[in-house]
């Protein structure tokens, strides 16, 4: 860990300088901009679209790794680049809840990728917000590692309990708040009009079903913000690391989204995987909070945690495909006939 904690406060340090954060920031509003360029014109995302800016979104993060590494050494490289597959990971459960919530509001494909690509742009704001909130938590306040090391461990329980009871991504629309909240105080049209959010009928402004889908995805976008954030602080402490694994697992689930569409209903063993995971970090963070008090409470190195995490994420999908065999075995044969 980048902080070292005391009894009654955590130094947090960071590798970034002023310009670093500033050269971040204005990449991440570039690549948003280009990707809002892409979606200017409504239309359906190709395999080889998606496969093209998968790969570039994929390419582009590991890159940084390697800058990471070479410029500030092997540790700050390997927590950069355990952060950001444990970022990786929760961003294919947000997808989960993402393709519901397409499918529930009838999202024409057409619109679907600006839908997603608004969904992130929301959910970069509020990592952003929490990111900053965590760095000031963290420096003042030693029993903060206690308090993620909680939030993680019970969100791990209620993916477990979820996950268990086979309903771990329903997703009911009329039940949303939000949802509610907007079509008591604003008319919504019956049909969707293009890319627009709301439009002029009958002298009153009216809102789109475009528009109250992405409410919706920023109302997820605050629960996932809950329990990501805690989760790369316990691999780093450095609020630049936290922020740019966060940016770069967001920036490609737009991609992502159209590549692993027909895949996700595959992976029923995610939710296991990202219990242990959470569950592994919350009591990382636990540890490291003893550790401050208690010299002797042994900590959990962050290449250890690196191990844990990849042999997590590969025994669920093995399990996941294996489970799902039959299941891929008949789609072989439905489309031979």
């Amino acid at each position: 860990m980048l902080a070292t904690s005391t009894g009654t406060s955590s130094a947090v340090t960071s590798v970034a300088t002023p310009t670093m954060w500033l050269v971040t920031i204005l990449a991440v509003l570039a690549l948003l901009a280009m990707d809002f360029l892409i979606t200017r014109r409504p239309h359906e995302v190709s395999m080889r679209e998606a496969l093209g800016w998968s790969a570039f979104y994929v390419a582009l993060p590991l890159a940084f790794g390697g800058w990471i590494w070479a410029g500030f050494g092997s540790s700050t490289g390997v927590q950069y680049l355990t952060g950001y597959l444990v970022e990786k990971s929760l961003s294919v459960d947000n997808l989960f809840v993402f393709m519901l919530l397409l499918t529930a509001f009838a999202v024409p494909p057409a619109l679907q990728q600006r839908v997603l690509l608004l969904g992130i742009v929301g959910a970069l704001v509020l990592r952003g917000i929490f990111i900053a909130l965590g760095a000031a938590v963290l420096a003042n306040l030693s029993w903060a590692f206690l308090l993620f090391g909680a939030i993680l461990l019970a969100t791990a329980v209620k993916i477990l309990v979820d996950q268990l009871r086979g309903g771990a991504h329903d997703v009911d629309v009329s039940e949303m708040r939000s949802v509610r909240l907007i079509r008591r105080f604003m008319p919504v049209t019956e049909d969707y009009r293009g890319p627009r959010l709301s439009v002029r009928e009958n002298g009153r402004r009216m809102l789109t079903p475009l528009a109250v889908v992405v409410v919706a995805i920023f109302a997820t976008d605050v629960v996932f913000a809950v329990d990501s954030v805690p989760a790369v602080y316990g691999i780093t402490s450095d609020p630049y690391l936290v922020f740019a694994t966060n940016a770069f697992a967001l920036l490609g689930l737009r991609a992502l989204y159209f590549v692993l569409q027909g895949a996700l209903s595959k992976l029923v063993h995610l939710g296991y995987g990202l219990a242990t995971i959470l569950a592994f970090i919350g009591v990382k963070l636990v540890l490291h909070w003893a550790h401050g008090i208690w010299a002797s409470v042994p900590e959990i190195p962050t290449l250890a945690s690196l191990g844990v995490i990849l042999a997590v994420l590969a025994t669920v999908t093995v399990t996941s495909l294996y489970a799902t065999r039959d299941r891929t075995q008949d789609d072989r044969l439905l489309r031979r006939d």
